[in-house]
């Protein structure tokens, strides 16, 4: 967590060549350390401990929220019902952005270029055919299609309303708790490259980490434990708009009571 302090000081801050970044002066987020989570309210999101979840993976979170209230916090439960909308809203508004921005590249201004074209045509074509590779690809078709006349009102401009309802719904949770503790993944780490052939599944396990992003919230992941089969169970923080500060305090309170980090993994 100490890390992650160090790299946001870093990073945050207003941008004069970036106009999505905010006004706000830079912080220092090493400059208040504490390992206390006293007073603090945290909320458990309902919609986050899901049927199907994995057992070894609800255990461990849910005895990291236990810790969490053994030393002082208070912990209720919290709806965020747009949750399972999440996936659909995600995809569709991050693959129509993809296909917007990846547009440029185009063997002409800047990025690879395919060597030898027989006229600009083939230049675009083999440029991107030879740069992207497949997931790329998948996004940026499927972006251009729901950007697409006659389809942007049906999907883009639908998804970006939903977004808006999703953020209304972290809004009334943080009018109550200070934080929100959920699971990384509603499964441990998957072996790599165990799902590049079924893209579906390896999306639904985004579904507890994308909300953030669509709300504009803060969130930080960390381990909680490992499984019975050696697998890293996440836990993950979310913040309300702007409380990184109070965040990384709670993730490097949690932190420093466990040691998750060096520890070798049960045998």
């Amino acid at each position: 967590m100490e890390d992650s302090a160090l790299l946001l000081s870093s990073l945050g801050g207003h941008d004069p060549r970036d106009n999505t970044t905010d006004s706000r002066p830079a912080e220092s987020f090493l400059a208040k350390p504490t390992l206390s989570v006293k007073g603090l309210k945290v909320g458990l999101p309902r919609e986050y401990f899901i049927p199907g979840m994995d057992g070894e993976t609800e255990q461990a979170v849910r005895a990291a929220a236990d810790w969490f209230q053994k030393n002082g916090a208070e912990i209720k439960e919290v709806s965020l019902p747009l949750t399972p909308s999440a996936i659909a809203v995600y995809y569709i508004l991050a693959t129509a952005e993809a296909s917007a921005n990846l547009a440029r590249f185009d063997g002409v201004r800047y990025g690879r270029r395919a060597a030898h074209p027989k006229d600009v045509l083939d230049l675009y074509q083999r440029t991107r055919e030879e740069g992207f590779g497949p997931e790329v690809k998948r996004r940026i078709i499927l972006g251009t299609f729901v950007l697409s006349a006659g389809y942007t009102d049906a999907y883009y401009r639908k998804a970006q309303k939903v977004r808006g309802l999703i953020r209304q719904d972290f809004e009334k949770a943080f009018q109550d708790c200070d934080l929100l503790l959920t699971p990384t993944s509603p499964e441990p780490a998957f072996p790599l490259g165990e799902r590049t052939q079924d893209p579906l599944k390896m999306y639904l396990a985004d579904v507890f980490t994308i909300s953030v992003n669509l709300a504009g919230t803060c969130g930080i992941s960390l381990p909680c434990g490992f499984t019975k089969s050696n697998l890293p169970i996440g836990l993950q923080l979310i913040g309300p708009r702007f409380g990184e500060e109070k965040m990384l305090q709670a993730a490097h309170a949690y932190e420093q009571a466990h040691d998750f980090w060096q520890r070798t993994p049960p045998s």
